[in-house]
């Protein structure tokens, strides 16, 4: 037999597996809703059971798998699409009596003072009594059952919902006066940040039960009254388990992309933080980078995303991967609120040895000046050569008054990379679990070795695309003062690549594209903030990426708020208008 019509028929037999364990699934699922198929309604335009229940039925995916088995991109080329693990009436369920009874009519009204709106812009309308902090928060949850129960439109990103949420926003102030602007905001997490109520998976079965209390990040959100509205899905372990689509997860299904459903990356591993945000599911969210996993999901989404200074936010009650190189970060449709998000979740942790306190004024992220006249960018080369709508945005840039300098970065070797990550998860993993886990009991591993052991126990739900990193973790023998000098190595390579350009020519920042140059900002601590640039001729989204010197976020938020003004590039993916 030849080797091809080997693969080809092995492929099948793989289709044919994944298709029993999803009609398994589907009969579950029945098995536990054929009465609400009898007892079904109309509430304003959606169907529900009269028992306050959504009507959600698991389907049958291998048509949809098949579909992008051929897709140019090896990385969308799917195995599942449909989560093996969540039954989303489960997930749905608790809130949905009070969503159904929020009508279209109050939707529609507030959809224009809403969609789209910046935080500001929202506070304006609650302060002039147009609706409430509850509805607000009603409204983003109408949205998500009104595109995330339909198997047509489901992105498969929000995979928990905070059941307290409407018991939290009626313990809220009428307005915000007195409070920070994030104050009655609705906020997603990435599901690797530490929320009470809410399981915190990584989007891995062996987390799957995982209960913490608030990571450090989501206390500092709710001291200023932020709302924490439910969970979202991500390319599990943070991407760090292999080399799988982005946006997958075991627990959370594949995560798919507004602007292109199976047809567009989402980009990793905050795939989840940046679909949602792009299809208005809250005000914003919350992701986590080590090396691109905020700045790429933002690109490939038309999101602002900010990737800060390690140690400007606490990784604290965070799933970790690198205690070196780890940050959340905010994920927002547009500059002024991720300034707002990131000012709302900052402050020193004692117990993150890499955090810091930045001494900056109050409303620091509300740029005074936000002229691009004068300002001095740095450009690569290789991507001017190669990249038409980079091109066209440096000539914006340049009638705008920036002085655009080009050049070819400076060789640098970044090998040993992975080592970092790979010690780093073997060590920080166990201290984690250790540390935050409240229900060890439930929690089936303590470390990268038990999970690879638990993956293998059930590898088809499980590890479904393999476990390759987490056995890269495990034969990974680098010595501690090796991993030292690979550290101290690597953070004078990534300023170098930075720094002598910067210096040479007196620049403000330097330009990137989407993710292009994470790992570099990331070996250098560098912050980088990513705002939309435009679409390519199929659709898809790109955007600019502003990189500079640590701890000038202030400085990236103007030349960022500068830049959105000049070109206003974001816009609403089309199926997740109404």
């Amino acid at each position: 037999m030849r080797l091809s019509t080997l693969y080809r028929n092995l492929w099948f037999v793989i289709l044919a597996l994944l298709s029993l364990q999803s009609c398994k699934f589907e009969a579950k699922s029945k098995e536990k809703t054929a009465t609400i198929e009898e007892n079904t309604t109309k509430e304003g335009n959606v169907v529900v059971t009269k028992a306050g229940s959504p009507l959600w039925t698991p389907y049958n995916d291998a048509a949809e798998v098949a579909a992008n088995a051929d897709h140019a991109k090896k990385k969308m080329r799917f195995k599942f699409i449909q989560s093996k693990v969540v039954d989303k009436n489960e997930v749905f369920q608790p809130l949905y009596k009070a969503v159904s009874k929020f009508t279209r009519q109050q939707y529609e009204r507030m959809k224009p003072m809403v969609l789209e709106q910046d935080i500001p812009t929202i506070q304006a309308q609650i302060e002039a009594g147009k609706f409430t902090y509850e509805e607000l928060v009603l409204f983003y949850l109408y949205r998500i059952y009104k595109y995330e129960l339909p198997n047509e439109t489901t992105l498969n990103t929000v995979i928990a919902l905070n059941p307290r949420v409407l018991e939290e926003v009626r313990s809220l102030d009428s307005t915000s006066e007195g409070h920070h602007p994030i104050y009655g905001m609705p906020i997603l997490l990435k599901d690797n940040i530490g929320a009470q109520n809410m399981k915190t998976t990584a989007g891995s079965v062996a987390l799957l039960k995982n209960q913490t209390d608030d990571a450090f990040i989501v206390k500092q959100l709710k001291k200023h009254g932020a709302l924490i509205l439910g969970k979202v899905n991500l390319s599990e372990w943070a991407n760090f388990i292999c080399d799988c689509p982005n946006g997958q997860s075991a627990v959370g299904g594949q995560t798919l992309n507004p602007y292109g459903r199976r047809k567009f990356d989402t980009g990793g591993s905050s795939a989840g933080s940046g679909t949602s945000t792009a299809a208005n599911y809250a005000v914003a969210a919350v992701g986590t980078e080590t090396s691109g996993s905020i700045l790429s999901p933002s690109g490939q989404n038309s999101v602002v995303g900010m990737k800060p200074t390690i140690g400007l936010l606490s990784r604290s009650g965070i799933v970790p991967i690198s205690s070196t190189l780890d940050t959340p970060g905010p994920m927002t449709k547009n500059v002024i609120d991720n300034g707002i998000l990131l000012d709302a979740m900052r402050g020193f942790d004692a117990s993150d040895d890499k955090s810091v306190q930045a001494d900056w004024n109050e409303n620091w992220y509300r740029p005074q000046n936000t002229s691009l006249k004068g300002k001095r960018f740095g450009a690569l080369k290789n991507y001017v050569e190669r990249d038409s709508l980079y091109r066209e945005t440096l000539e914006l840039l340049k009638k705008a008054g920036a002085t655009i300098v080009a050049f070819e970065p400076p060789e640098v070797k970044f090998d040993g990379f992975l080592s970092i990550l790979n010690i780093d998860m073997k060590r920080d993993l166990p201290t984690y679990i250790e540390a935050w886990v409240n229900n060890k009991d439930d929690v089936v591993i303590t470390s990268v070795e038990e999970a690879v052991t638990f993956n293998l126990q059930d590898s088809l739900v499980r590890i479904p695309y393999g476990q390759a990193r987490f056995d890269g973790i495990l034969a990974d023998t680098t010595s501690t003062e090796g991993l030292k000098a690979i550290k101290k190595r690597l953070r004078r390579a990534g300023m170098a690549y930075f720094n002598k350009p910067m210096a040479e020519h007196q620049l403000d920042a330097m330009l990137s594209i989407n993710n292009y140059d994470a790992g570099v900002a990331a070996v250098a601590e560098y912050p980088a903030l990513t705002i939309p640039m435009g679409y390519r001729a199929t659709g898809e989204p790109v955007n600019l990426t502003f990189i500079a010197k640590p701890l000038q976020e202030g400085k990236l938020y103007g030349l960022g708020a500068a830049f959105e003004a000049l070109t206003k590039a974001r816009k609403l993916p089309k199926g997740y208008s109404d």
